[in-house]
């Protein structure tokens, strides 16, 4: 069974485009087009690794993340986070911090050497 990838970002030019990336590479994934729905999401699919947007419409992705993180069950999920804006201080223990626009095979090599 392939590993689960979340894709939480409200641009879904973006979505279609990492969903065709990680799907060409073996992984299987879900979307969410905001935080909240991602919270949903998350509770539901059980993905192995979150690639999480910064900036969406109601809550940003910052907090989102604390809240994964006061989850038992969801804290040890790793994060990518994929964002235009400068943020890689906003969540200091996500794998690794991706501008847009960015190296998709930059990016599928983060997510092998996080979860294979």
């Amino acid at each position: 069974m392939p590993k689960k990838i979340l894709i939480i970002d409200d641009d879904p030019i973006i979505v279609k485009y990492l969903q065709a990336v990680f799907s060409d590479n073996g992984y299987a994934t879900c979307t969410a087009s905001s935080s909240m729905e991602g919270l949903e999401v998350v509770l539901e699919e059980r993905p192995d690794l979150i690639c999480l947007d910064l900036q969406m419409p109601g809550e940003w992705g910052p907090r989102f993340y604390r809240k994964l993180r006061k989850n038992k069950e969801l804290k040890d999920t790793p994060v990518i986070v994929v964002s235009g804006i400068d943020g890689d201080h906003a969540i200091k223990d996500a794998v690794a911090f991706v501008r847009k626009p960015f190296d998709s095979e930059k990016l599928v090599g983060i997510v092998k050497n996080t979860i294979g």
